[in-house]
């Protein structure tokens, strides 16, 4: 059975972006009086595709018309082995080869569209390891910071439990959590947005606590980190939430929180709203930081991380 084409919202478009070869496609929403504050790249998680970031069972769970509104430009990208290029990427990619897909389909977009004071990468789930794997090599330099929401770096479920096989969908529903965290309609609209989970990256769902461990302290920018009241792949008591923390020591600053009345799949839920606003609040924290920055003679003491 083919499944449902997602449809973007009237403000968002549809682009294909060269990542060295591999075309990628993405959704674009661009404000609509003037160039953007900021560009951001929202990059979905396993299993899903950019339509995650652009829900429309609910009209204000979109991230793109949202961030539109706000003055930012919004691309999210369909990861390597999802939509467009699944058909010339199969089996997907790894996370490094990812990394580099990305940066390099940014290069692409940003040879060709403003980018206000720069970029922001908001994250969800497995795409959140691929912010950060790419944000621990050499990014471009006008990388503001990233916000991720569902990952951590130890999992709340043994190795046998993970997704890693191709028929693991019923594992999956670990994902969304009490159902009544989701407006009416979100499981058709769903039906647009879900993909399979590519076997290159199933395969490295297990190795991901080992490289996080060595991803973490090359981070150069500011991270936020958010973790579902009803998140079940993760660890997220106050003991991990610390630990976690303390991994990125290179960062200048660290934020770990938690959103209240949401599962994994924050972005689909009642709280996306409230989850994007806070994100995108985080987003003028790190505009307001590269301003000072760019102060001369300013005096920047780093703040310490925090976990709410």
């Amino acid at each position: 059975m083919t499944r449902p084409v997602h449809t973007a919202s009237p403000e968002v478009r549809r682009i294909i972006l060269d990542a060295a070869g591999v075309p990628l496609s993405a959704l674009l929403a661009e404000p609509a009086d003037g160039p953007p504050r900021a560009v951001v790249v929202a990059v979905h998680g396993g299993g899903m595709n950019a339509g995650y970031f652009d829900c429309r069972a609910h009209p204000q769970q979109s991230l793109l018309t949202l961030g539109a509104g706000l003055g930012h430009t919004v691309l999210a990208v369909d990861r390597p082995g999802y939509r467009h290029s699944a058909a010339r990427l199969p089996r997907g990619q790894g996370l490094a080869e990812q990394a580099l897909s990305l940066w390099a389909a940014l290069r692409d977009f940003t040879s060709r569209h403003a980018t206000g004071g720069g970029l922001f990468l908001l994250a969800h789930s497995y795409g959140g390891k691929v912010a950060l794997t790419a944000a621990a090599g050499s990014g471009p330099p006008h990388l503001l910071g990233i916000d991720i929401s569902g990952c951590g770096h130890r999992y709340a479920v043994g190795p046998h439990e993970l997704p890693t096989a191709a028929d693991d969908a019923g594992r999956l529903r670990r994902s969304w959590g009490p159902l009544g965290l989701y407006p009416s309609g979100t499981f058709r609209e769903s039906g647009s947005i879900v993909e399979p989970v590519p076997a290159l990256e199933r395969a490295e769902l297990a190795r991901w606590p080992r490289l996080f461990r060595a991803t973490a302290p090359r981070v150069r920018v500011p991270v936020r980190l958010t973790f579902a009241e009803h998140e079940a792949w993760w660890r997220h008591d106050d003991e991990a939430l610390r630990e976690l923390a303390a991994h990125f020591t290179a960062a200048p600053h660290v934020s770990v929180e938690r959103q209240p009345a949401a599962g994994h799949n924050i972005s689909l839920g009642r709280a996306a709203r409230p989850y994007h606003l806070r994100a995108l609040a985080f987003l003028e924290d790190c505009l307001a930081a590269r301003a000072r920055a760019l102060t001369p003679g300013a005096v920047h003491p780093a703040p310490p991380a925090v976990v709410s």
